[in-house]
């Protein structure tokens, strides 16, 4: 469940971030030479391409979809925060701008969030509560002075 959450969170990064560059080509030589420099809050279309892609949701969102494959791999559960950062950014989005594909990474959150929870449930209990196979070891105590 938390490999496929991942998954589909990358894909959708990868690919918002695959589809803007492409329809941003034409900003690709503002970029490169460096004309956002002193002007990037300005409101044009090399400004606002830049910010919609490579300094956009796209990249983040795949790396974080990239990270809880890698972590699931692993056997490291990914923590609870960071499918619901996912769940709140994705969800704003999916209010803000329409039509997106944010719907599907508030699908893929919610699934991230339940392969956490059953991955906790199903999780051994903590080494103060789990029986010891051996005694503990008593070491002597040195004292000083004496």
């Amino acid at each position: 469940m938390i490999t496929w959450a991942g998954r589909v969170i990358a894909i959708i990064g990868a690919g918002h971030l695959a589809v803007g560059l492409l329809l941003s080509h034409a900003s690709f030589g503002d970029w490169l030479l460096l004309r956002l420099w002193g002007n990037w809050w300005n409101d044009t279309p090399p400004a606002n391409a830049f910010w919609a892609n490579p300094a956009g949701f796209g990249l983040p969102l795949a790396l974080v979809g990239l990270l809880v494959v890698w972590m699931d791999r692993h056997g490291i559960t990914p923590p609870a925060f960071l499918g619901w950062s996912v769940l709140a950014w994705s969800t704003v989005c999916a209010v803000v701008v329409e039509p997106t594909p944010a719907p599907l990474v508030v699908a893929a959150a919610v699934l991230l969030l339940r392969g956490i929870s059953r991955a906790a449930n199903n999780a051994q209990p903590h080494s103060s509560t789990r029986p010891s196979a051996e005694p503990p070891v008593e070491r002597p105590v040195k004292v000083l002075g004496n």
